[in-house]
């Protein structure tokens, strides 16, 4: 944006963010730019100015890493964020899945369940499965991202519906420079781990492309955990006035998983063959003083899953059948009423659903335990004002309505002070909510329709402090999380039900810092601590991490540690974890097109779990190579 209202809001809400200084091929988090409360403004998304403190994974870093997903870099990286996983690829579907997040102890449930309580969007978009309604982890491939933009806290006025504690915003790739640039990416590693990714980036005077694909599979770490996955990215973009683009992207990803269930209760042909698909289509326009979108999208799924059988035995009859589908539309439209003054207008839409089905081998009628589609609709209004140049307030309401669920209205609120010295202190409240999914009131025994929706409110001081020129940066914030509603399944009337009789209490203080010491070197470190009057599975009250990384001529290297501690794995019987581990990755340009590489994880080889009764992979290493080719428009 033009005006220089925004930088009146300089890094408002953002302990991350930098002051004016951009550090190239560093693992900072270089791309938190200083602009109003972070402006999530991304290759076909929505721009739009997101509440709470914020991190963003830059696609420096996310091709550095040399992961094939997104969400164990994020892990690491987020303080305050964890991500479950059960082995060296692959997150699976249904029983014995990893892949849940939580962050500040909201996402996943008290047991560990699916990930209702943490928004995944891509371009701005809302991403889950229709029926289920939670993210699907295998999806979020590194192919797919420019950059990964983690807000952290309740999201809701701006997105609605499962943005409690929080969203995961994946901007889809864009070729910034004229040109064609061509790049393959191939590993191969333990376990007979294989990695490869081939894309392909187009700009050329108004338009713009990008096409992508992979396929990575693994035997796994154990008997009958083997995994296999492809997928595919195609991105085209164009400038069809000054103040006009138009993008529209499609993506699909299949993935093949075994599940070899715990090591106390072994299962056999637990298969899960998943498709996901999804496209949008983006109209953005900016004149300065007013900007906005409107974006249409589609997202299917298409599940197969064999849910397999204890050995001594006998297999299932049946299997699991389903087909999701969720579609809709975003628009919203920034303005500068007057002086000091952004409000933002929006409007959200979404309509979702899809029919669940056992199919009999025998030759019996297929059983349909679910067809059901439902829809949302809601408008918001979004305030930043500058007071004084030292303070300003910001403040936004959402009105939400569930064709089945009823009514709820979301506000938010902040005091934003800026200091001396480069620094910045925001105070914060707001709320975040979430609708029951369809899964929660209409499948399985479990099945309650009388549900309410689950509700939080986060309290919030964060301070960020950029001195001595930007080569050096900190952050710290300090909440306190209270909820109530949350969806548990108890006994009533001697059968099992979902019923609105949780609470959640947290409490926490998050902090992160990045050190550019040397022309050559980067530290980064950051620390989250987590407390729970309500134990949930998946959530450290100790997260730490750091990093060390050396850049010099043709070499690239770094090394990082990370401290779990308080982590409960199960809840019954209660299983408590504590593990370092250690990473480190080195790559060499031995030519001019080619880089080489190798990376290693748990190189210290720590016994542990993260999901109880699946063990972790001790030191696992992978290398490989990297060609590029670029033609530039002369």
């Amino acid at each position: 944006m033009k005006s220089t209202l925004l930088w009146g809001l300089l890094c408002s809400s953002v302990p991350l963010c930098t002051s004016g200084a951009v550090f190239s091929d560093t693992l900072i988090r270089e791309r938190v730019h200083p602009i109003d409360s972070v402006l999530i403004r991304g290759a076909g998304s929505l721009s739009r100015d997101v509440p709470g403190t914020a991190f963003v994974l830059d696609r420096g870093q996310i091709v550095r890493g040399g992961r094939s997903s997104l969400l164990p870099s994020l892990s690491e990286h987020v303080p305050g964020l964890f991500i479950t996983g059960r082995g060296i690829m692959g997150f699976g579907v249904s029983g014995g899945a990893s892949g849940q997040m939580n962050l500040r102890g909201v996402g996943s449930g008290a047991s560990g369940g699916p990930t209702t309580g943490l928004l995944v969007l891509i371009d701005g978009q809302p991403q889950y499965m229709g029926l289920m309604g939670h993210p699907i982890a295998d999806a979020y491939q590194s192919l797919l991202a420019e950059r990964v933009e983690v807000t952290r806290g309740p999201a809701s006025v701006l997105y609605g519906s499962n943005a409690m504690g929080g969203v995961v915003n994946i901007i889809t790739r864009k070729s910034a420079q004229d040109g064609v640039r061509t790049d393959l990416h191939a590993a191969y590693g333990s376990y007979n781990t294989l990695e490869t990714e081939l894309s392909n980036q187009v700009r050329k005077g108004r338009f713009t492309s990008t096409v992508s694909g992979s396929y990575n599979r693994s035997d796994g770490h154990r008997p009958h955990m083997g995994f296999g996955q492809f997928g595919g990215l195609v991105k085209l973009g164009v400038k069809i006035a000054r103040a006009w683009n138009l993008s529209a992207n499609a993506d699909v990803t299949h993935f093949n998983a075994q599940n070899p269930g715990s090591v106390d209760a072994p299962l056999l042909d637990n298969i899960q063959h998943i498709t996901r698909g999804v496209a949008s289509a983006v109209v953005q326009n900016d004149y300065g003083r007013t900007s906005g979108s409107l974006g249409l999208f589609y997202n299917w799924g298409r599940h197969r899953i064999n849910d397999g059988y204890s050995p001594g035995s006998q297999p299932l009859a049946y299997r699991f059948n389903s087909r999701d589908k969720m579609a809709g539309v975003s628009w919203h439209q920034s303005v500068a009423l007057f002086r000091g003054n952004r409000t933002t207008f929006g409007a959200d839409y979404r309509y979702f659903g899809g029919k669940a089905w056992n199919h009999y081998l025998d030759g019996r009628p297929d059983l349909t335990t679910a067809d059901k589609t439902q829809h949302e609709v809601a408008g918001y209004i979004d305030l930043r004002q500058n007071l004084l140049h030292w303070f300003a307030v910001e403040a936004g309401i959402r009105l939400d309505r569930h064709s089945h669920a009823g009514t709820e209205w979301v506000p938010q609120g902040a005091l934003v002070f800026r200091l001396p010295r480069q620094t910045q202190l925001r105070a914060s409240v707001g709320k975040g909510f979430r609708f029951p999914t369809i899964r929660e009131m209409y499948m399985f025994p479990t099945q309650n329709p009388d549900l309410r929706p689950e509700r939080v409110v986060n309290y919030e001081i964060a301070l960020s402090q950029t001195p001595g020129g930007g080569s050096f940066r900190y952050g710290v914030n300090v909440f306190y999380l209270t909820g109530d509603n949350m969806i548990q399944t108890l006994p009533v009337n001697g059968r099992p039900l979902n019923v609105n009789t949780g609470r959640i209490e947290n409490a926490g203080v998050e902090a992160d810092a990045a050190w550019r010491f040397a022309r050559s070197w980067n530290l980064s470190a950051n620390y989250s601590y987590l407390h729970m009057k309500y134990p949930i599975v998946a959530a450290p009250e100790h997260k730490v991490y750091g990093s060390l990384e050396f850049t010099s001529g043709r070499w690239n290297a770094a090394t990082g540690l990370q401290y779990v501690r308080g982590l409960f794995s199960g809840l019954d019987p209660l299983r408590r974890e504590n593990f370092l581990l250690w990473s480190a990755r080195a790559s060499f340009r031995a030519a001019k097109n080619l880089r080489l590489f190798v990376r290693g994880e748990n190189l210290l080889a720590q016994r542990y779990e993260i999901n109880a009764g699946y063990p972790m992979p001790k030191a696992t290493v992978m290398a490989g190579a990297e060609l590029h080719f670029q033609a530039l428009r002369k």
